[in-house]
């Protein structure tokens, strides 16, 4: 057997790089590159292997750990989940600030690949700079962090270990039911030490989306249910998308005449214009789309792991006799609901279908309601969109109306946390599958300007505006030095409402005081004067303050021209959102308060759990 001497780290490199994915014929890079914040624990071996393979696999340096792996993970999301890329770190603080964004990629489903250090597998420095130490436990470290947010997590402590465990990572990362982030904790003197790796290793291997196709079983019964339903309803989640299905899915729909919804994963997967297409579904859904989910007897959920947002808290499916089938690659996901389970990948399952179903329509009466509820639900948005009075302060979705006028189809909108979400779910119109990235999974205040950063590096040729609000903007701000670093402009649109203002507002409905969310209702002594645009061109960006609507939509053209990351930081609203559309969320009321307010609140929270569906 050929072998070749190379130290764990090189070897593991090595093996990165000769990853490669089919994408539309052409043969490109599994890993995108490598994030690295190195310190004592990947410095000497990860540094030195990077280093060598600096031509073939591109080391990016971020300026914080959990912001490197934002940006790594919505590069998963915008490549769709065929490539990725890796961050490495060193021990102790560094590893652990990669904790937060690992469990984003978790919930959402998407591959990273994660490389912190870790402590010496010798021992013999014990306890070495930054090592946690268990009283109770001498294997325990920092990195056993890690263990809940990976698909996949193994710590290698000796150089051979990394054939099998690399071996393990690909097949999770490439996988579509299993996909997720994938941490290998590389104790640092083992990154050092040398072993015969075989030369097989490091043999170019391509990687080709897996689509499983439905059992025969499964589909039959899914075929029967359909042809039954008198009300179908159709859910698109984040696995449209992923699947390269949103074509075959607009099709299915059209022809058949079913309504469709769209999770904030799965937004941008049927066309704005298509008569079946009723917006977002859920919590921050569209009037249309939470109507028809209420009277559907029959609700086909494609690629969505049915979260509460989704689902209402399970009490948005009101129909007594609904059932589910849950089209999907993960068993897991495809259950839930008590659904009856269509385990494939979204585009052969919906192929699958179509064949099944034949001329088979849904009742001539319900499509024209499903095109009547979408109208009148586009005629509502509108008085939302439109602009205030001269002298007030916008809401957040009259600065998405401007935005929306300003933007072209191709354009990418990135958001993450906060009130922005749920208006930008309702309101924005993506031009394009993909032009809607809203990570709302794990819903990570921070994500944002990180991940607009790892659109942008997915697809340069894609203009990248990225909406925040001041408090999201504060938590992690720092990828715009990296963006201008890397001469990968981003359009930054700050919406400062001078505090929590989603959450305040959350509070409010409660029944609760408005207390700590907006600056005003802290304790302080002083509100302090936040400069974001001084802030955004201390990092490198242009950038402009805007005082009223008025003048965005010219800042905005200006900042599309420019070259380099722009910011405009326009003053909001804290209180305005749009009240039409939604659905009730379930966020527990306290049973005893000497508050009135939440004692109605209370009394209001009983009647509407009234209306969960246990099943």
């Amino acid at each position: 057997m050929q072998t070749i001497r190379l130290t764990m780290a090189q070897a593991l490199v090595r093996a990165m790089v000769a990853q490669k994915v089919e994408l539309d014929g052409a043969v490109v890079p599994f890993f995108g590159g490598v994030w690295a914040i190195f310190g004592h624990g990947n410095v000497a071996g990860m540094g030195e292997a990077l280093h060598g393979a600096r031509d073939s696999l591109p080391t990016l340096r971020a300026h914080n750990e959990q912001a490197m792996v934002h940006a790594a993970v919505a590069y998963a999301k915008a490549s769709r989940r065929q490539r990725a890329m890796a961050c490495t770190s060193s021990i102790g603080p560094g590893a652990l600030n990669m904790v937060t964004a690992a469990a984003v990629a978790h919930v959402n489903r998407l591959p990273v690949l994660l490389l912190p250090g870790d402590v010496f597998a010798s021992r013999r420095p014990d306890p070495v700079l930054q090592q946690i130490e268990d009283f109770g436990d001498g294997t325990m470290t920092a990195n056993d962090a890690f263990r809940p947010v990976s698909r996949y997590f193994d710590r290698l402590t000796r150089p051979e270990q990394l054939i099998a465990a690399f071996a393990r990572a690909m097949a999770v990362l490439s996988d579509p039911a299993e996909c997720g982030p994938v941490t290998l904790s590389l104790c640092q003197d083992v990154q050092a030490e040398a072993y015969d790796y075989p030369a097989s290793l490091f043999e170019q291997r391509i990687h080709r989306q897996r689509r499983p196709r439905p059992d025969e079983v499964e589909l039959a019964a899914a075929v029967a249910l359909l042809r039954r339903a008198q009300r179908p309803f159709v859910v698109a989640g984040g696995g449209v998308l992923y699947s390269r299905a949103e074509t075959q899915l607009a099709d299915f729909c059209t022809r058949r005449g079913i309504p469709v919804g769209e999770t904030q994963a799965g937004k941008s997967s049927m066309p704005v214009g298509c008569s079946m297409t009723m917006g977002s579904i859920g919590v921050t859904g569209t009037g249309a789309a939470n109507a028809l989910a209420e009277q559907a007897d029959l609700v086909l959920a494609v690629g969505t792991r049915l979260a509460d947002f989704t689902t209402g808290s399970r009490a948005l499916f009101q129909d007594a006799g609904v059932r589910l089938i849950g089209l999907n690659s993960q068993p897991f996901d495809a259950a839930k609901h008590q659904a009856l389970p269509l385990v494939a990948d979204a585009r052969a399952g919906l192929a699958a279908l179509e064949s099944g179903l034949g001329d088979w329509r849904a009742p001539a009466e319900w499509t024209r309601r499903a095109e009547a509820a979408r109208g009148a639900w586009l005629d509502t948005a509108q008085a939302y969109l439109s602009l205030p009075r001269s002298d007030a302060l916008p809401s957040d979705a009259q600065v998405i109306g401007v935005v929306q006028r300003a933007a072209r189809p191709s354009d990418v909108m990135v958001c993450a946390a906060g009130g922005l979400p749920g208006e930008l779910h309702k309101h924005w119109q993506p031009g394009a599958p993909g032009g809607y990235h809203m990570e709302y999974g794990f819903s990570c205040m921070g994500y944002e300007i990180a991940g607009g950063l790892g659109v942008k590096l997915a697809d340069p040729s894609r203009e990248v505006i990225v909406m925040v609000g001041d408090g999201s903007y504060l938590m992690l701000n720092s990828e715009i030095a990296t963006s201008v670093m890397l001469d990968r402009k981003l359009v930054i649109v700050v919406l400062d409402n001078r505090g929590y203002g989603c959450i305040n507002r959350l509070q409010r409905a409660t029944g609760g005081a408005s207390f700590n969310n907006l600056l005003a209702d802290t304790l302080h002594e002083t509100l302090p004067e936040i400069d974001f645009a001084l802030h955004a061109r201390s990092l490198g960006a242009l950038s402009e303050k805007i005082e009223g609507l008025g003048g965005l939509a010219d800042a905005l053209q200006r900042a599309r021209a420019a070259e380099r990351t722009t910011v405009l930081v326009i003053d909001t609203d804290p209180l305005i959102i749009t009240d039409a559309g939604g659905a009730w969320w379930d966020v527990a009321v306290p049973e005893v308060s000497v508050r009135p307010g939440v004692q109605a609140a209370r009394a209001d929270y009983i009647a509407k759990r009234e209306r969960q569906r246990a099943g």
